[in-house]
């Protein structure tokens, strides 16, 4: 199968695939060629092993949990929205037809059992009209021009995507402005053209790793202070519900005190305004120590309130 997907291959390549020797992949190799299957070696620096032209093997020796795994794969909603459902049900058609009878019945079962919602708690999944279209420019390498709304104005690029992730609900397009490479909430996009010109994709570019690279430097661009606290045991509780990950890894918590229980934290924090409207949600859970400017502020906003309710 291995041979069959990837064409030729090194021996090497095909022992750290299956984690095996590479005297066990020249055992393995012989059994092939003696079954009938026809593998054909070239030496040299290009070489390797492959198949011959026109061969296939079947789907088969699929284990029970393979089999469930491939169906529990297929996400309806994305798959949807992105234009391929009808290929992705055709496609599971197929695969349900080629597996053996004693699979089908699990495979069906994972599929009726198991359910993604993406979006967050009280959250609304984004439905961008344009996401089919930029699915097909990211895979013909399309260049598209793009009318975008920021969060400060308007704004005209042309773009090369790399890639679509669909992040809590939220569909974003991955691509090259310029030198630069981008992302873009796709549902801001207010007008869009495919382009008949392509482009060349980098093949070192990978989109997992950018991407997981870009939400790591946003964190700490957002929360590039520190903020001291004391948090009742309540607060305590809700420390994980009311902040980021990124936050609550990065805290450092002490001790209770004996005497009510409260705890000293150093917790990471955007800018004073922001820091105070996240704080607020704690309410007389939590008394900020430091920075004196967002005590102040905290003290600010709870004198303003009182004002206001007071009345």
């Amino acid at each position: 199968m291995t041979l069959q997907a990837r064409g030729r291959v090194t021996a090497q390549f095909l022992a750290d695939e299956c984690a095996v020797s590479l005297r066990t992949i020249y055992r393995d190799i012989d059994a092939l060629s003696a079954a009938g299957v026809p593998v054909h070696s070239e030496r040299g620096a290009e070489g390797g092993y492959r198949l011959l032209d026109g061969y296939r093997t079947r789907l088969n020796g699929l284990s029970s949990q393979e089999a469930e795994s491939l169906f529990l794969a297929g996400l309806p909603g994305p798959m949807q929205a992105l234009g391929l459902g009808a290929v992705m049900a055709g496609a599971q058609t197929k695969l349900l037809a080629a597996l053996p009878v004693e699979l089908r019945s699990t495979a069906e079962r994972m599929r009726s059992r198991f359910h993604l919602d993406a979006p967050a708690w009280f959250s609304d999944a984004d439905e961008p009209a344009n996401l089919p279209l930029i699915a097909r420019a990211v895979w013909e390498q399309h260049q598209l021009e793009i009318r975008y709304q920021s969060w400060k104005a308007e704004k005209f690029r042309r773009i090369e995507p790399f890639g679509i992730v669909l992040k809590s609900g939220a569909w974003y397009v991955v691509g090259r402005v310029g030198q630069d490479v981008r992302i873009y909430r796709i549902s801001r996009i207010l007008e869009m053209t495919l382009l008949d010109e392509t482009f060349e994709r980098p093949c070192a570019f990978d989109l997992a790793t950018y991407w997981q690279d870009s939400t790591q430097r946003l964190s700490e661009e957002m929360h590039a202070s520190e903020a001291t606290l004391r948090l009742s045991p309540w607060g305590m509780q809700m420390l994980d519900v009311f902040t980021s990950p990124f936050a609550r890894s990065a805290a450092i918590i002490g001790e209770p005190d004996p005497n009510d229980g409260w705890r000293t934290v150093r917790l990471p924090v955007g800018s004073v305004r922001q820091a105070c409207a996240e704080l607020l949600r704690f309410g007389t859970e939590a008394e900020v120590l430091a920075p004196p400017e967002l005590r102040a502020r905290m003290s600010e906003v709870a004198a303003t309130l009182h004002r206001r309710y007071a009345r």
